[in-house]
Formats: structure tokens, sequence, C-alpha cells
């Protein structure tokens, strides 16, 4: 990796200062009010914001963001790896080699942790047979393995964390040769298990779903089946966040990432109707898809996980590549990528080998287990499992908000409640409002239990707005953008 020109980034593991930091960015929205913009909340006096987020909430976020351990990521990819191959029409017979025995694996350590919680999660698979040429030319069953953890207030609102079980090699259907897939993708399994691992030590109102989906180097058809199964169960998924290769630090651009993620989100809902798309184009929202206010909601739970920091790229994917959470887009949930900064392209999709270069050097490929980070990866799981926790964590989004403030000096919003049984730690609402070339909401202002709010003085032509649901211990949900465009859905 040594070169003249060549950047170098490596972001020092030490963490000693880090809660006092990390405290002052997450008291931040709360304590500085903003004092520049009155606001009429409702008819009655305003009243007072809700304290700050309770010290031990704080402290049970800071935990979970260093609660996952390396070394059983390290532990997981390597057997992930010692399969063989993992591909989607490998061997299912073997107690040993094939996706057959890898699910297996992983439900079977699945229920592990379930034992160890006292049954908190719900073990099961969600099949169907696929018949997809070119890739799955003949009928085959793709089979994921999912861990219910069930919400205690609100079981049928769900967040999602999923990693991809199966591998490749260079011709996309062999699938008898040697394809380790450590990194792409045991990396997102070895993750999903670990925060499975963690979470499930704590309770939540709303229902967490780990899931290790087959079928992604064929079409995405795991991700398609439970999409499917999720809409069947009625589940109201309010995010699924897929890790899909989190494991590398070493760019084949010659930088060396350990302390940035990447997440990947949509800008305009996949399932916008025409109708709908008129009305974003009139009123904005081309960057305020619930994916991508999910997005930002990530970048913020950043935080809590020592030296870390996201960078949010505005397209669903990498370009002209896809991943597991397009299916979910496609469905109409929110759904984003979250996955390393710089990715090394001989160690993805290749035959492993090593082959002598044009100046005598070898160079080699293949997706080994010796080309994943296992602290890397622990920190890009202890961002999914922040998140996870904070959005389950957190009251409902709030639904059918709506703006008005045409030829007008100020600003009005509203949204629906959700049943009180739904919510029952909701403390009420904040709105939001940004720059509209801002990537990061700038503004906020508590607002009160209540189901409207007036900006006055503040023009809606200048500013985009949403609105979060706070809980009593100042945990929020993911900024509303107002209509069609951002709706993260109904109660």
């Amino acid at each position: 990796m040594a070169g003249a020109g060549r950047r170098r980034r490596w972001q020092a593991a030490g963490n000693a200062r880090f809660p006092a930091t990390a405290m002052r960015r997450l008291l931040s929205p709360v304590l500085c009010l903003l004092a520049t913009f009155p606001v009429a909340a409702s008819a009655s006096a305003q009243e007072p914001p809700p304290a700050p987020p309770a010290p031990t909430e704080v402290a049970r976020l800071l935990t979970i963001g260093q609660a996952p351990q390396p070394a059983r990521i390290a532990r997981d990819v390597r057997t992930l790896a010692g399969f063989g191959t993992r591909h989607t029409l490998s061997e299912t017979a073997s107690p040993t080699r094939g996706i057959g025995a890898a699910r297996r694996w992983v439900q079977a350590e699945f229920e592990r942790i379930a034992a160890a919680c006292g049954g908190c999660l719900e073990v099961r698979t969600v099949a169907e047979v696929v018949t997809d040429p070119p890739r799955i030319p003949r009928p085959t069953e793709v089979v994921n393995v999912i861990a219910i953890q069930r919400g205690s207030a609100d079981p049928q609102r769900v967040v999602m964390m999923s990693g991809d079980l199966d591998s490749r090699v260079s011709d996309v259907m062999d699938a008898t040769s040697d394809a380790p897939g450590a990194n792409d993708n045991a990396s997102g399994v070895a993750g999903t298990l670990e925060a499975a691992r963690v979470l499930s030590q704590y309770r939540f109102p709303a229902t967490i779903v780990y899931a290790v989906l087959s079928g992604e180097e064929q079409n995405l058809n795991g991700g398609r089946i439970l999409a499917r199964y999720a809409q069947a169960q009625g589940w109201r998924v309010e995010a699924v966040l897929n890790n899909d290769m989190i494991g590398n630090v070493a760019g084949i651009d010659g930088v060396l990432d350990n302390g940035t993620a990447r997440v990947f989100s949509e800008g305009t809902r996949a399932t916008e109707t025409e109708a709908e798309a008129r009305q974003r184009r009139a009123t904005g929202g081309e960057l305020d898809a619930p994916s991508r206010n999910l997005a930002r909601y990530i970048a913020r739970m950043a935080a809590y996980v020592p030296q870390l920091q996201v960078r949010m790229v505005y397209r669903q994917d990498r370009f002209g590549r896809g991943g597991h959470h397009r299916p979910f887009n496609e469905a109409g949930m929110p759904a984003v990528r979250v996955m390393e900064a710089h990715e090394h392209y001989d160690r993805q999709h290749q035959d492993v080998r090593s082959e002598a270069g044009a100046d005598g050097r070898v160079r080699r490929y293949g997706d080994t287990v010796d080309g994943v980070d296992p602290a890397y990866a622990a920190k890009l799981t202890a961002l999914d499992a922040v998140t996870l926790a904070g959005l389950a964590g957190a009251p409902p989004p709030p639904a059918q908000v709506r703006i008005e403030g045409a030829v007008s000096p100020d600003t009005t919003l509203r949204w629906t409640r959700p049943p009180a049984a739904q919510a029952p730690e909701l403390a009420g609402y904040r709105v939001y409002w940004r720059d509209t070339t801002d990537p990061q909401w700038t503004h906020n202002r508590w607002v009160g239990d209540v189901d409207h709010a007036t900006l006055r003085g503040v023009v809606i032509d200048d500013f985009f707005f949403g609105v979060a649901a706070v809980a009593r211990d100042g945990s929020e949900s993911p900024v509303v953008f107002p209509g069609p465009a951002g709706s993260f859905g109904g109660y």
C-alpha cells in the first residue's frame, strides 16, 4: 500500500475521551433549542421541552456502541468461510460443505442466542422454491434464516438488520469451486449474529428482526422472499439495514480507513405513483424519501460508536450495482445499504488464485479470511446495533405529516398521533428544518405532545421541514418529511 501520492487515513482505536465528546454531540440537538425562531405549538402555552436523554439511556446506548466483540465476529467469519462455498445452487445435504450446511449452522447459532436470553428470539426459516433464469435455471429452494425479537408494545412495527449468506467466484454460475466469501458476505452475517447477541439482552417497544438472506448473487431473490413474507405478516417495516461487506479496511485505491462507514440510500421512493411524483416535483422531497432520512438517522447514531463516522452516499447503491436492500425498497419499505468505506475489487467475485503481473509482482485474488478486519467489522456492527436500539426504543414515526404556509410568513406542520398502546413512552414531537442544500437537519424545535405546530417567521419557501416523535427518555424516531415523498407509513 506504500507509494508516493497515496492517501492514508487510519483512525486510532483509542477512545479514552469518547464518552464526553459523544455526550456533547448527542445532547446538542436537545440543549440547543435555536431561539432564533419563535414557535406556536398549540392554543395553550408552550410546554417546556422534555429532559435531555436520561444518563442511564445515554449510558445504555454507549454500552451497546462498544459491545460487539471482534473475536466473536472473527470466529463466525472463519466458520462461514470454512464451508467451502455458500453458492445458492451449491450442496445442501452435506453437513460440512455448501449453503445447506451454512444455513443450518446459522440457524443453530440463532437458537443458541435465543437460549441464552431465555427464549427471547423466535428462530425460523422463510423459503420459496425459485426458478429465475439465467441465474437460477432450475427449481431451487432459496432459504432465509431469521430471528425475531418481539416488541413489548408494538410488535407489528419492525426494524431489521440483514446480511447475505451466499457467496460466489468469478463465474456467477460456478456452484462447486471454493468461494469462501469472507468479506462478501460472511462479515455481514457475522455482524447480524453479533448484533443479535448484544441486543437480545434488552427489551424494546418495537420488534427487531435479524435476517440472514440467501440468493443475493442470484438476482436478489432472498430479499424478495423476505419482503413478501413481511407484507404477508402485516409487519410495518420502519427500517432495513442491509450489511453487505463490512470488514475490509484496505481499498484498491490505496486508502486504509477503519473509521468510516458508507450508507447508501434512495432519494425518491421506488413505489411512488405518478400523482405522488407530480406533488413531489411541486413541493420538494427528492432528497427525503424515508430511506434517505433513515440514512441521516444512522449518521447521527454514529456518535455512540467510538472513532466512527458515516459517509452518506446519495445513491441507492454503488454505480451500476445492486444489493439486498433493493427488494425492500421495491416493496415500499425504508431500506439502506451499510458497508465499508473503500472496496478492494481483487477480493470480490474472484476465483482464489495468485497471478504474476507484468512487473513480476504476484497479485492475489479471492475473498479470503485475511482480508477481513474484525475490529472494523465490530464497529460497523455497533453502528447497526445502536441504530436498531434507537429505532426500536423510540415511538413510531409520525404519520400523515402535512405542511402549509404558501404566501405566508409562517409554516405549519400537522400529523397524526399513534394509538396510545403503540407508543406508551411518547413524550411529544420535535419539528426539524434545514436549508434546501444542507445534507443534515440543522434546526429543531420541541413542540410538545401535540398534533400540529406553527413556526412563526419561518418562510416555507426557503427550507425543508420534517417531524420526529420523541420518547420520555429523549430517544427519537427518524425525521418524517411531509407528504407521500417522506412517509414511513401509518399506524
